[in-house]
């Protein structure tokens, strides 16, 4: 399609702002405030995204409009005076790159704890606790009514004085919401009962912003429009809040959502991960548009071009939300525009991003490192002055993300790789249908590494002589690790790997317990095999929750998963041996760190899920050859400084080894060693 015919570029008129394309970066909080202001790296983030081309980009997902609404993580403090000069400055420097700003308000209600910030009490239109943040939250009063309707009108003005394009008002799962199921609100009239009630506060809301901020800032509402839970609003509803909302004036679009977020299982829903339904809510966010002809944006699991592009062209959006894939690619558009969508990173669908904001305290991409680290990391790699011949062994992720950085620095690269086909443990991963999206990580930097002409010689199972009669500069190890079950006080011999369940290496037994010390996602896939098998399972961990690596999203599809299966999962034990019983079977014994406890299993198969150990032998070999003795300049590499290299042609070589051929770590862990070493090679 010629870009001048493009949907996604062509302009939208919202009331006085004029967007240039119909791509915007949703509302999300990345986590990445400091003292709760988005200072110099929150900006370098958004601004990226504004270089990118995107259209709009709205920051926070949300920021707290009341101090009795302490975010859960990091995000923005919108009801502080001195937020105003940090978005300023923030907005100024996206408006430079011709991308509109916004920035979402809300009050969480029940969706925080009392245990944060200035430990007051969670309020909300009812006692009900929200199950994920666990809260039991103060019934309100009218005067905790009124006092928040002033917080949101001050905080609105705030990010009025900063400059901000148009504000956008969170409802869905927040307290706006809140009130609007009877499920959440069972106060009296005006503010409870029927629906027109149940709505009264988000109008107050909006009415009272209008009033003191004028008609200049664009506002919006984001919203579910059909929560899908019982007995709380259902898509008819959705469509009669929706009308009202246009036919009030108060609003300029309307930001579409279908689903609750009060579970983890709701909010995966919601917000779907990789495995499940690629935009399952833009046709009921179409509905929307056309039961109201209104301005309507969406967001939730575009991942593609090709589909949002659909979404503007069947008119069912006029503005497309591809959050989580500009998280991947922060230049989309500018691909689109210069007609290389091919080069687009993909958006896996893994969900480290979200899952981290919780478990780690910031958004990180599974694969751009750069992401989140825009202040250091390069999106885009700049030539080295210097042409060097580069060595990587081993085609996983981090030795692909090797090549991929050297060759774009300009250097000559040969990767040499043991296996027929590159990916390593992704390949492994990819295996289980509902995450065979993560080969996208191997298949994008196979396509770019052959844009550059990186040599890969597939079959090669380096040795030391391999290496060293390519006359190599630079040598990086990224063999990788293999699976360590030597865990157990006696019958090691008698456990196989969550890898050999994985790889059909091993048949899955009738009677299985699977013993999973890393809690992390091959012990659950391996699980998922073996009980889709019929096989009856037990997953035991010494932990006291089970696969605490995975994260709630990501753990969602697989607990739907195995529960059907009946799968049994036992906390705080700890598989110390195995033996052969008198059956032929195999006599298990546990115990427990807690002490005092032995207990026996009968079972026919134990798979040990312990991570890996490192396959280092051949950088243990090279190491007394290499210049640096394969040590790493921490200093230098910590401060985005350039390692001390032997001068080329001297004959000799550094050497550095990366990913899991280190210790066994994650998917990002390996490609942000593997960036942030070569990008100054």
């Amino acid at each position: 399609m010629a870009t001048g015919n493009d949907p996604l570029l062509q302009p939208f008129q919202l009331r006085h702002l004029r967007l240039k394309n119909r791509i915007i970066v949703t509302a999300h909080e990345p986590a990445y405030p400091e003292d709760g202001m988005p200072k110099e790296r929150y900006r370098a983030y958004q601004v990226e995204r504004a270089k990118g081309g995107v259209a709009l980009t709205m920051t926070a997902g949300s920021a707290a409009v009341s101090r009795d609404s302490p975010p859960v993580f990091n995000n923005i403090l919108a009801y502080k005076d001195e937020v105003v000069p940090w978005m300023r400055d923030m907005t100024e420097a996206i408006h430079e790159h011709g991308c509109a700003v916004m920035i979402q308000l809300t009050h969480l209600g029940r969706r925080t704890t009392w245990s944060k910030g200035d430990w007051l009490p969670v309020v909300a239109p009812s006692h009900e606790r929200e199950a994920a943040h666990r809260a039991f939250p103060k019934k309100m009063e009218d005067w905790d009514i009124s006092r928040i309707v002033q917080d949101y009108v001050d905080a609105t003005e705030r990010m009025v004085a900063a400059g901000v394009d148009g504000v956008e008002f969170e409802a869905y799962g927040h307290l706006m919401e809140q009130f609007w199921s009877p499920l959440t609100n069972t106060l009296d009239a005006p503010y409870g009962g029927r629906l027109e009630n149940r709505v009264r506060f988000a109008f107050d809301v909006l009415r009272a912003v209008r009033k003191r901020v004028g008609d200049k800032p664009i506002l919006g509402l984001r919203y579910s429009a059909d929560d899908t839970l019982a007995n709380s609003f259902s898509a008819q509803d959705g469509i009669t809040i929706s009308k009202m909302l246009r036919d009030s004036g108060l609003v300029d679009y309307l930001n579409v959502v279908r689903g609750h977020i009060d579970t983890d299982a709701g909010l995966t829903d919601l917000i779907p991960v990789q495995g499940m339904r690629a935009n399952p809510h833009l046709d009921f966010a179409g509905e929307i548009r056309a039961a109201t002809g209104f301005p309507t944006f969406h967001a939730a699991k575009i991942q593609d071009v090709t589909t949002a592009r659909h979404a503007i062209a069947s008119g069912k959006l006029d503005m497309v939300g591809m959050t989580r894939a500009h998280l991947t690619d922060p230049h989309i558009v500018r691909k689109i525009m210069a007609g290389k969508e091919d080069t687009i990173r993909p958006c896996v669908g893994a969900n480290f991003c979200l899952d981290r904001i919780y478990a780690g305290g910031e958004a990180y991409c599974i694969h751009n490192p750069a992401t989140g680290r825009e202040l250091t990391m390069p999106h885009e790699i700049a030539p080295a002055a210097v042409k060097r011949k580069v060595v990587v062994v081993g085609a996983g992720p981090a030795g692909l993300e090797a090549a991929r950085v050297a060759a774009e620095r300009g250097h000559d690269v040969v990767v040499l790789e043991a296996a027929p086909k590159a990916g390593g443990q992704i390949r492994l991963t990819s295996q289980s249908p509902r995450r065979r999206e993560m080969i996208g990580i191997i298949d994008w930097r196979l396509a770019r590494c052959e844009e550059r002409g990186v040599t890969i010689r597939f079959n090669t199972l380096a040795d030391a002589q391999t290496v060293l009669a390519q006359k190599p500069d630079v040598v990086i190890i990224a063999t990788g690790g293999l699976p360590h079950t030597e865990v157990l006080g006696a019958g090691n011999d008698l456990v196989v790997s969550s890898w050999d369940i994985l790889s059909g290496d091993v048949k899955p037994g009738r009677n299985v317990l699977l013993f999973d010390d890393a809690g992390d996602h091959p012990a659950l896939q391996a699980a998922e095999v073996i009980a889709q098998t019929g096989a009856r399972v037990e997953i035991m961990t010494p932990d006291r929750s089970f696969a605490p690596e995975v994260m709630a999203m990501n753990l969602v599809p697989y607990m739907r998963s195995l529960q059907k299966h009946d799968v049994t999962f036992t906390v705080t034990f700890r598989l110390e041996s195995v033996q052969r019983d008198a059956d032929g079977g195999l006599l298990a014994m546990v115990g427990s760190d807690y002490g005092g406890v032995r207990k026996e299993r009968h079972v026919d198969q134990v798979v040990v899920n312990h991570g890996t150990r490192p396959l280092d032998e051949l950088y243990f070999e090279l190491k007394p050859q290499s210049s640096n003795q394969g040590a790493v300049d921490y200093t230098a590499l910590i401060d985005g400084l350039p390692q001390a290299l032997p001068a080329p042609g001297s004959g000799a070589f550094q050497l550095f080894r990366i990913g899991d051929a280190v210790s066994a770590r994650n998917t990002h862990a390996a490609i942000y060693d593997a960036l942030r070493l070569v990008k100054d090679l």
